[in-house]
């Protein structure tokens, strides 16, 4: 008598783990639809990041854009979860606020000196061999603006010497640096 309940309890077991297993597969086919759907959303995103900074970055420049490339997704499927269906909508149009003046737009920053440049530059003014330490005094006191840390100009000498472009000297524990 103990067998037939126990093969009904494991026929159940079988079933009930099919069951799941094929809960589980559908849940997967599910999740991976809403990737696909997530990732052209994402693709989508970015198409109109750049869009918006190659033609300007105010709201009513990129609002354009915006729901014209949203109007080209799919649409959702019945079987996607809703917050899928909700992301994948046009976003609501914003109004755009008045444009800035001439004199108050954010203006680009002009490119750098590359630091590896400004050390060297800083060593054509000297004759001797000069410490990192000093060379980074030195470059702090000539560009406020810049702060490197010592290891970082250490770091940028050491690559100006693999290069080439300047020579590293040393005495006792100390290193310098000139020129070439």
């Amino acid at each position: 008598m103990t067998s037939q309940p126990a093969a009904s309890l494991r026929s159940r077991y079988v079933e009930q783990a099919a069951s799941d297993l094929q809960d589980n597969r559908r849940r997967q086919q599910e999740l991976a639809e809403s990737i696909r759907v997530l990732k052209q959303e994402e693709a989508l995103l970015l198409d109109i990041l750049t869009l918006a900074e190659r033609y300007g970055s105010g709201p009513d420049a990129a609002a354009g854009p915006v729901q014209a490339e949203a109007a080209t997704l799919p649409a959702p499927r019945e079987s996607e979860p809703e917050a899928v269906a909700v992301a994948v909508q046009a976003p609501a149009p914003t109004p755009a606020p008045a444009p800035a003046p001439e004199d108050h737009r954010p203006r680009a920053k002009a490119p750098q000196p590359l630091l590896g440049d400004l050390l060297a530059g800083l060593l054509e003014g000297h004759d001797e061999p000069r410490h990192a330490k000093e060379l980074r005094e030195e470059l702090m006191a000539g560009h406020p603006d810049r702060s490197p840390t010592p290891q970082v100009v250490r770091n940028t000498l050491e690559s100006l010497v693999a290069k080439g472009r300047i020579r590293r000297h040393k005495q006792r524990r100390s290193v310098l640096y000139s020129l070439v």
